[in-house]
């Protein structure tokens, strides 16, 4: 119900002016038409909302990792079979190049690289070693060998004797006094000695009654007479 705001008569609906005082109505005075209080409209910064943010999907790194391994692993995987067809290749034509020779206890073998000489024979074997052999000492024929290969010549003798390690030692020791190596250990003596250009190896130990010595030079073919002359 309205009133009216100068003398306070009740005011009938739909009247624009009081019925007992005149005064104009105010239309703030005026009930809506349909009862309620018309509401406000919201205000701009309420209804206002954020624009809606649309998620994106991620590219999983696992993926990215996962071929770079494979990739490397093709790779490796790759140069191994061409150095292994490499290594095949190269094997066929050095062994398709060679030449073997055969004569008794003597081998010879001719390569892209040089020639391969080595023998069985003890004998040989004594004559390559460029060192003397112990008086009176028995060459075996098992462990006795020599090889050459380019400049590089090589031989083995395996030798026994009767008399004692202080013995042989002895002998040994006086046709190398300035050995880098030169030590004995109860029934065993070991002597080394790097001269003239050759590497001579002298191990001389007790092999039950007897006196192992096993003799080894590594040389120059030029320094095989120099050895010799020793």
């Amino acid at each position: 119900m309205a009133f009216c705001n100068a003398c306070g008569t009740n005011i009938t609906p739909g009247s624009r002016f009081c019925s007992k005082c005149g005064a104009p109505i105010l239309a703030s005075t005026l009930p809506s038409s349909s009862g309620v209080g018309t509401v406000p409209p919201p205000s701009s910064t309420s209804s206002t909302m954020p624009p809606a943010t649309v998620p994106v999907a991620s590219t999983p790194q696992g993926g990215g990792a996962l071929k770079v391994i494979l990739i490397v692993v093709g790779v490796v995987v790759l140069l191994g079979i061409l150095g292994i067809a490499s290594l095949g290749f190269f094997a066929w034509h050095v062994a398709r190049q060679a030449h073997v020779r055969q004569n008794g206890d003597n081998v010879k073998v001719d390569t892209p690289f040089g020639s391969v000489e080595t023998t069985k024979d003890p004998e040989d074997a004594v004559r390559n070693l460029g060192v003397d052999l112990y008086p009176g000492a028995d060459v075996r024929k098992n462990g006795s060998s020599s090889a050459s290969f380019g400049g590089v010549h090589t031989a083995t003798v395996n030798a026994e004797s009767s008399d004692s390690v202080d013995k042989v030692s002895t002998f040994y020791k006086a046709k190398f006094p300035n050995a880098m190596v030169n030590s004995s250990d109860g029934g065993r003596c070991t002597i080394i000695s790097n001269e003239h250009g050759s590497m001579v190896t002298i191990n001389i130990e007790s092999e039950g009654d007897k006196t192992k010595i096993l003799i080894t030079t590594v040389s120059h073919k030029s320094n095989s007479s120099d050895s010799s002359s020793r």
